[in-house]
């Protein structure tokens, strides 16, 4: 418990206490960081594909050795989650945010005086992903902490902070590069991240009074009215004969019988009961890392909806401008179709995070449909032969990407995945599972463009992968429905055998009242004769 004081005040020397979700307040500030946080940390990511042609011409490597820079940074973020979240439960998101903030500035600025892609590799790769981690999971939980009813709308328009990057990015580090070459470009973006360290000072600790003052009211009324059902208990099994309670077994007279035990123990039981449930509210906090959910198969079903579809979420967005080039296309109508997928990314975010804010609607399902539709997309890119069709494929592209990337780790909150209350382990296991997918996603494209020549192929590897996810995220809903059915058959048998009679009454003789009531008769005559 000593233990368990230390962790929650290092974080809460400045906390936000609430006597209920506030909706609002300085979670306000709190989405703004987030919306610089998307920018600056995925929307990088993204428009990293415009140093793509530079890095291949200085180093002399191929479309699959340089698409590992990207291809580990996402794994280094993703395969860390856990550690973020373990950081953040210990430390607090405000200081485990603006260190990795840090780290990204320092990779990046490394990575502009590399000699080789295999230091690529680690400083954009290791140092930078690293950060990436620390920097983006942590803002994204402690928001989702600060809303309830405006969760879905909040997050999705707040995540939009990438597709702006995007937009703003991709052609003005292409024109940067013009001016000042590709190497102090990318040192550049890695002093303009410095910004995240500053996000991170932002994010105020939540605390919700309410919920401690609700968990220990009903114990003290259970008390009582357990102290009360008992002597009402004793006292009609003093008074009654059929009962079967002999007037001589009172506590008082016989404190050695068996039948007086369970009256003598049950106070000292109830006594122990609040002290129990004092101490019990902060177990949870104990939980660096809840890995519970793993036994949640819904849960398992949606981690493999994110390990499928990650193959579709960097794989376009870095080989969109590739593709146009191999078309004809030129480098600034290239860039102009980068930005179109980012501003229909940011309608598509904004229009799910407004469609899911609607009460009667299964968000899972929305969810789906989306993910379908993603998938068609992704299948109309090899058809494009010429800027306006790539134009084309490329918002519509964005505008689906929108509806999943902004909503996905949000819906973690939902009940019909694990629910709020674990929401912040299950984002590091969701987040971890996706790691395999962020590693492999990119050089199974870059190997399949040097096998077949062909950028196509990429986008087909994108497509099969978005369409696993899309079985595996059907298969969520029916899961959580199947378990929760399990789970009241089991509460229903646990009742059952609560409320069953306890071992003794079953065992005693079928004559029982009856000699109950001959020892009243022979009481009754012994009285008469005296």
């Amino acid at each position: 418990s000593k233990m368990t004081v230390k962790a929650v005040k290092m974080p809460c020397t400045s906390a936000n206490v609430y006597t209920k979700v506030p909706d609002g307040g300085w979670g306000w500030t709190v989405a703004f960081a987030f919306f610089v946080v998307e920018a600056l940390t995925y929307g990088i990511i993204k428009s990293f594909g415009v140093f793509f042609n530079d890095l291949m011409e200085s180093f002399d490597e191929t479309n699959s050795r340089i698409s590992w820079i990207i291809s580990i940074c996402v794994f280094v973020q993703t395969f860390t989650a856990p550690l973020s979240t373990v950081l953040s439960n210990r430390f607090g998101h405000r200081l485990v945010v603006m260190a990795g903030g840090l780290l990204i500035s320092t990779g990046m600025v490394i990575a502009a005086f590399a000699r080789s892609v295999v230091d690529m590799y680690v400083t954009i790769g290791i140092i930078s992903g690293l950060g990436y981690c620390l920097s983006f999971l942590p803002t994204v939980t402690i928001l989702s902490q600060y809303f309830d009813k405006r969760r879905s709308l909040v997050t999705a328009v707040a995540s939009t902070g990438e597709c702006f990057a995007v937009f703003s990015f991709a052609p003005a580090i292409t024109a940067l590069k013009e001016q000042i070459g590709w190497r102090y470009s990318l040192l550049s973006v890695g002093v303009l991240q410095l910004g995240i360290t500053v996000c991170g000072s932002l994010l105020r600790p939540i605390i919700i009074k309410e919920q401690e003052e609700v968990k220990a009211q009903p114990p003290e009324e259970s008390t009582e009215t357990k102290y009360m059902l008992e002597n009402e208990q004793t006292c009609t099994s003093i008074e009654s004969i059929d009962s079967g309670v002999d007037i001589t077994t009172s506590p008082s007279n016989v404190p050695g019988k068996t039948k007086a035990e369970p009256k003598s123990e049950e106070p000292k039981q109830h006594g122990q009961i609040p002290v129990e449930n004092n101490s019990t509210p902060p177990e949870p906090k104990t939980k660096l890392l809840d890995f519970s959910v793993m036994r949640d198969y819904s849960f398992i079903c949606y981690a493999f909806f994110g390990l499928f579809a990650t193959l579709g979420f960097f794989a376009p967005s870095l080989y969109i401008i590739p593709l146009s080039l191999s078309l004809g296309i030129g480098k600034d109508h290239s860039a102009y179709i980068l930005s179109a997928m980012a501003i229909a990314e940011v309608f598509g975010r904004i229009f799910a995070g407004w469609v899911l804010n609607k009460k009667p609607i299964r968000k899972i399902y929305i969810e789906l449909i989306c993910v379908i539709l993603l998938s068609v997309a992704l299948f109309a890119f090899p058809f494009a032969s010429e800027f306006w069709g790539l134009m084309t494929c490329s918002i519509y592209f964005g505008f689906m990407l929108g509806t999943v990337a902004g909503t996905h780790i949000p819906l973690l909150a939902e009940d019909d995945v694990v629910g709020i209350e674990k929401m912040s382990s299950a984002a590091g296991v969701y987040v971890f599972i996706q790691s395999l997918a962020g590693l492999a996603g990119p050089p199974i494209a870059g190997v399949l463009v040097d096998t077949t020549k062909n950028y196509s192929s990429a986008f087909y590897s994108c497509a099969a992968g978005m369409v696993l996810g899309a079985v595996f995220l059907a298969l969520v809903r029916p899961c959580k429905t199947g378990l929760c059915r399990r789970h009241r058959h089991h509460q229903q048998q646990q009742q059952q055998v609560e409320e069953s009679p306890p071992g003794p009454p079953p065992e005693l003789p079928d004559d029982f009242i009856d000699m109950d009531i001959g020892k009243a008769e022979n009481s009754g005559k012994g009285s008469d004769s005296v």
